[in-house]
């Protein structure tokens, strides 16, 4: 049989699973339709993905040791919901860095358990666009527990017909820890498929991971004309605040990133090792400035107290 074909039979099998975990039937007709961008044409064979991806930013992969690891565990990861967006940028741009240096049609697989549906959305046709994705690029499945999305991640990274995995969970579940993520590790490096740990809302831990970024939001910078000119109060191409907390480099690692869909290239917004940080919080959660004397909402002034006999 082709390889084409061998393909598209284990991406026509892997989704059929994939409806049944999420409890919704999907007829062969539109599996088909969905799935008619993972055909490969007979005769032409899929190009084999090397270990590492190079970001062409000599600083950045020299501290990566060559590129981003096409066959390991990465894990990006946010402290707040409120960074999902963030994470959710940096994963999506990889995504696409990767299938602009492929030749092959694999789609992309993002995997969300339902907690992190439910906080952080699903990604639309709109934004997948402003990071260089189509809706035909990528297949979604929200299974409804956590053990069918890590089956299915590791099916998806065995099955060879995906060309990118993003797993998204939200915090630190006690059910996802070294062993999972140790097998998930052992099917990527065997199958020499990307696979990426989207974990929103999250302190650190181990984990056979062999990179881990810390995703935080950064300002865009401003958007830069033909000419070389930059437009006044425009709004640029998204720019990451990374971290790269886990590496075979021992010191931590803080640059801005910036991602180009129209180019699909990035580019550091700043030199590589400095030091970033982060407004903190108040240590208490009162007010700011005193409270105002004659504010409408202060309680009412109490009236005169009588004294009245005793009836009886």
């Amino acid at each position: 049989m082709a390889p084409g074909a061998t393909a598209q039979e284990t991406l026509f099998a892997l989704r059929e699973q994939i409806a049944r975990l999420e409890g919704k039937p999907v007829p062969a007709l539109a599996a088909a339709e969905q799935a008619r961008s993972a055909i490969v044409p007979e005769g032409q064979e899929a190009k084999s993905l090397h270990s590492r991806l190079p970001f062409g930013i000599a600083s950045m992969d020299d501290a990566l040791e060559g590129g981003l690891p096409l066959d390991a565990l990465t894990e990006i990861r946010s402290l707040l919901m409120g960074d999902a967006g963030a994470a959710s940028g940096f994963v999506l741009s990889l995504a696409a860095y990767i299938k602009a240096k492929d030749t092959g049609e694999a789609p992309l697989l993002w995997i969300s358990d339902v907690f992190a549906t439910q906080e952080a959305g699903i990604p639309n046709a709109c934004g997948l666009r402003q990071f260089g994705l189509e809706t035909r690029d990528v297949l979604f499945a929200s299974p409804r527990k956590l053990e069918d999305a890590l089956w299915i991640a590791e099916a998806a990274v065995a099955s060879g017909a995906i060309s990118a995995t993003i797993l998204e969970i939200r915090g630190n579940l006690k059910h996802f820890g070294l062993t999972e993520s140790r097998r998930l590790s052992l099917r990527t490096k065997a199958a020499g498929r990307p696979l990426f740990i989207l974990r929103h809302a999250a302190e650190e831990e181990a984990s056979s991971a062999l990179l881990r970024f810390l995703a935080e939001p950064a300002p865009a910078s401003e958007r830069r004309l033909l000419d070389g000119s930059v437009l006044g109060g425009s709004i640029g191409h998204p720019v990451f605040r990374l971290t790269l907390e886990k590496s075979r480099n021992p010191a931590p690692l803080s640059f801005l990133l910036e991602w180009n869909s129209r180019d699909r290239q990035f580019s550091l917004v700043r030199q590589t090792g400095e030091a970033f940080s982060r407004p903190k919080p108040a240590a208490h959660s009162g007010a700011g400035i005193p409270a105002l004397a004659d504010r409408q909402d202060r309680p009412p002034a109490m009236g005169t107290v009588l004294a009245f006999e005793r009836a009886s």
